[in-house]
């Protein structure tokens, strides 16, 4: 068996493996586009968080959205792995990964009736409360279902996180939480609700954060709250400070793991005189699912063509589409892409090239102005991929959705078969005569 660095996708004699498998060999087998995740990344990348809290009481709740497929629900929950989620479909899929109810917290401001049903009824840990009028739907539910609805309510700190507008939710301007100036006032509400009980504070500002700046801006105001919340009688057991973690795709360099924790403990460490709390008293809540999940995949795709237009540009159009990858039609994301081909043929000259997609929409590209030599059929990787990759993905164009492998050392297995047209089809009719 090739013996490799088990953590991360690399080049070995001209090929390159996931863990200790051929690409080439996959992408021949399963076909593109095509998906790849390493178990090994998702391990470490969980680890990474875990380990950095040391003795401080705290719970990891991966951030389901970013990546919701069964495999890697199952393998972050025999690590023990918490879960954060936004919708009864993410619900269903953490319980049949093996996820406790327990360890599940409930985010998202458009929570239906039948959610908070279902959460109440299966016992989620802890359901995030991002209005009024949803607290007070709550606890009639729970009323009339003799529940009592744990929660945390989510306040919104109004803090830039300086990442995306698409993906900042910490500002007032932004639909996320309650504005910091109301929670104290929601808090005092909850204490008189019968169907109620209060745990926790949580906040969330945004994704692809890259700084440690906005973090603790937002965590100074939240220490700040839960010290004014305790001299109003609302005791506070958890502190959930969100997720956002950045992660590497071109320039950025964003704090590791262990720095983004320490940086979080020092600054509640440092304040808690101010705020009237310490570290000890709180359980501490994150929810990463970019900084687990983005390194641990790449997307294969094929070149079908090689195309000219003129002297102005030239396209590599590939198999793979912007409803197989939507963030670069979306965000205008940059990835990594890199030719599996790497004995390059001396009599193919490099050009630049936008790698572009088969679906109808001048969006549908995958990286633009990369300077590559190719030709018509070669593999190609898009690196970090692993999050809001195939869990962003549709049919737009019936196009069945792709493949996903998960890789575990040097063997493989197709976690998510390739969509047929059959399985587009096969839940429509036409109308009756």
């Amino acid at each position: 068996m090739l013996v490799l660095d088990m953590t991360r996708f690399q080049q070995h004699n001209h090929e390159w493996y996931a863990e200790g498998i051929s690409l080439n060999a996959i992408a021949e087998k399963i076909g593109t586009p095509c998906y790849v995740y390493s178990r090994a990344t998702l391990e470490q990348q969980w680890h990474a968080f875990n380990n950095a809290f040391q003795n401080q009481a705290h719970q990891i709740n991966y951030a389901v959205k970013a990546n919701s497929n069964l495999a890697v629900l199952n393998i972050l929950a025999q690590l023990g792995s918490g879960f954060d989620i936004i919708s009864e479909g993410e619900l269903r899929r953490v319980l049949k990964a093996g996820g406790l109810p327990e360890k599940i917290i409930f985010s998202g401001v458009g929570k239906t009736t039948a959610e908070l049903k279902a959460a109440l009824e299966i016992g989620v840990g802890c359901i995030n409360v991002e209005s009024k009028a949803e607290l007070e739907r709550l606890n009639n539910l729970a009323i009339l279902l003799n529940k009592k609805a744990t929660i945390a309510i989510r306040v919104n700190p109004d803090v830039d996180p300086k990442s995306h507008p698409y993906i900042s939710t910490g500002l007032q301007e932004n639909k996320f939480g309650i504005n910091i100036t109301e929670a104290s006032a929601l808090y005092q509400q909850a204490l008189t609700l019968p169907g109620i009980h209060i745990q926790g504070i949580a906040f969330h500002i945004g994704s692809q954060i890259t700084t440690l700046s906005p973090f603790l801006e937002a965590l100074d105001k939240i220490l700040a709250l839960i010290g004014k919340l305790k001299k109003l009688g609302v005791a506070i057991t958890h502190l959930n400070v969100g997720g956002g973690l950045g992660v590497h795709y071109q320039n950025e360099t964003p704090p590791k793991p262990y720095a983004y924790v320490t940086a979080i403990l020092a600054a509640i460490q440092t304040m808690q005189k101010n705020a009237g709390i310490s570290a000890s008293n709180l359980i501490i809540h994150i929810e990463p699912g970019r900084a687990i999940a983005a390194e641990a995949g790449v997307l294969l795709t094929r070149i079908e063509y090689i195309k000219t237009q003129g002297s102005l540009k030239s396209f590599a159009i590939v198999d793979a589409a912007m409803n197989d990858l939507l963030r670069p039609a979306l965000y205008n994301a940059w990835q990594e892409i890199v030719p599996l081909n790497t004995k390059k043929n001396p009599a193919i000259p490099a050009r630049t090239y936008d790698i572009v997609g088969p679906v109808c929409e001048t969006a549908d590209f995958l990286g633009k102005d990369r300077v590559l030599s190719l030709q018509a059929g070669d593999l190609l990787m898009i690196r970090t991929a692993g999050a809001y990759g195939f869990s962003m993905s549709s049919n737009y164009n019936s196009r069945p959705r792709a493949a996903e492998v998960m890789v575990d050392g040097d063997r493989f297995q197709v976690v998510r078969p390739r969509e047929n047209i059959q399985d587009l089809l096969g839940s429509e009719t036409v109308l009756t005569p």
